[in-house]
């Protein structure tokens, strides 16, 4: 039994630490907040207090400050879960197969066009011939 509830509450403390879930310990404030509306307007209903708190976004009004002290309305808990996967790149065995003969031999290419010298050099300007 103890196990269990030591569990529960490592479990717990981890899920109101790392997640939005800590913002249900502010749920008294919306209720605070609604009484607050009903002092100016009576015939509010929650539902309606919901839709203009949540349903039109964050109009900067009178009250700006205290509707960002409701729940889910600014995050504060900015946690980013990181998985690194590293996947094994494949691995391609090549077989260089070599066939040489005795009735042909290799010549060396000696065209007296073709330089080495020209790939030294990026920028090279067009020939004309």
């Amino acid at each position: 039994m103890m196990k269990r509830t030591l569990a529960i509450f490592f479990l717990s403390v981890y899920l109101l630490a790392t997640t939005e879930a800590g913002e249900l310990f502010k749920l008294p404030v919306i209720f605070q907040h609604y009484q607050e509306h009903q002092l100016l307007t009576q015939e509010l209903t929650f539902l309606q207090f919901l839709d203009i708190h949540y349903m039109h976004g964050s109009p900067r009004d009178a009250d700006y400050d205290r509707d960002m002290q409701l729940p889910f309305k600014t995050c504060d808990h900015s946690t980013i879960v990181t998985a690194n996967c590293v996947m094994p790149s494949p691995v391609f065995i090549m077989e260089r197969k070599v066939h040489l003969s005795a009735k042909q031999p290799i010549l060396p290419y000696t065209n007296p066009d073709y330089s080495y010298h020209f790939l030294a050099s990026i920028w090279q300007p067009p020939r004309t011939c």
